[in-house]
Formats: structure tokens, C-alpha cells, sequence
């Protein structure tokens, strides 16, 4: 289900269409449990939270806003807060959250920096495609595999000065591209 439909959907829920709600959990429940799953660790925890993510996804659908992000982010922010909160009070209880050994997210990036980073790297790959075929071949050379400007105009058969230049465009042609 591609970014519109999502969008739509949300739209549609934020109007109380109950068939709209189903159509979207049923599409993004999935990945919604595997956020709560990660903070919570628990299945029996992941499921109230995934319980609570989607009231709060009926309550608020007319909170959402397009502005060109993926409507999953919103929708994985809203069940990591859940899980998060979730996690806190059950905590609070029995632990002082200053407490040495007491991570409330997981090592490396959250699942929502995951989905965002995919989305703007599917984006960067578009825009690459977008350039010259040997421009292309070069701005991945020089950024990507960390070849130097002088090997890649010896690879391209043309001037340094003319790679530079080539860089250059590129670089600028994604800028742009990306900021669309």
C-alpha cells in the first residue's frame, strides 16, 4: 500500500469511517506490532499497546497532516509513544528510571528512523536513477565507494577539472531532486 492510500485512509478514519479503520489496520497493523513488540518485548504488553495505539489513531486521525512524510511515520510514532508510555508505567513501579542497566529503546535506530531512513533512501536511489547514466555511475564512485575525483576521471577517460564539474552538477541535481 503505497503513501496515498494511506493518506486517504487516515482521512477517511478522521471523518469516523469505520470500513476505512479496518482497511488500515488491517494494512498497517503488522508493522504497528512489531514497533510495540520491540519497546515492550512482551506479546501480551505489544497487544494492549497496539490496543491503545489504535484508539488514539481513531481519536486523532484528524490531527494528521499531510506534508509530504511518509504517513507511517506518524502512525509508528504514535505506537512507539504508546509502547513507551507503556513501558514508563510499568517501570515506575517497580524501578527508578535513572536506574544504571535501564534502556527504554533498543541499540541502533528506532523503527520509525528505520522507516524513515528506507523511505529516503528509495527516494535517493530515484533521483540517482534521474541523472545521466555515466554522471550517475560517477556521484555513486565518488560518495558511495569513496573513489577519488582523479580515479574516476581516469575511469570516465575525461579531464579532472571536467569530473569536478560533473560532481558538482550532480550534486546540486540531487538537492534538488530530493527537496521535491
Amino acid at each position: 500500500m503505497d503513501r496515498r492510500e494511506i493518506e486517504n485512509l487516515i482521512a477517511r478514519v478522521a471523518l469516523k469511517d469505520r470500513a476505512a479503520f479496518d482497511v488500515l489496520y488491517d494494512q498497517v497493523s503488522a508493522k504497528l506490532f512489531g514497533v510495540c513488540l520491540r519497546v515492550l518485548s512482551k506479546r501480551a504488553a505489544a497487544e494492549d499497546a497496539m490496543q491503545d495505539t489504535f484508539v488514539k489513531i481513531w481519536n486523532n486521525a484528524d490531527r494528521y497532516q499531510s506534508n509530504g512524510l511518509s504517513p507511517m511515520t506518524w502512525l509508528i510514532t504514535i505506537a512507539r509513544n504508546t509502547s513507551i508510555d507503556r513501558l514508563r508505567a510499568r517501570k515506575s513501579g517497580h524501578q527508578d528510571i535513572d536506574t544504571p542497566g535501564l534502556e527504554l529503546s533498543a541499540p541502533g535506530p528506532s523503527p520509525e528512523q528505520a522507516a524513515v531512513a528506507g523511505s529516503e533512501a528509495k527516494r535517493l536511489i530515484g533521483c540517482l536513477d534521474g541523472l545521466e547514466p555515466d554522471r550517475a555511475s560517477a556521484v555513486r564512485g565518488a560518495y558511495l565507494d569513496g573513489q577519488s575525483y582523479a580515479d574516476l576521471a581516469d575511469r570516465f577517460n575525461v579531464p579532472l577539472n571536467t569530473m569536478r564539474t560533473w560532481l558538482r552538477r550532480g550534486l546540486l541535481a540531487l538537492r534538488e531532486c530530493m527537496s521535491q
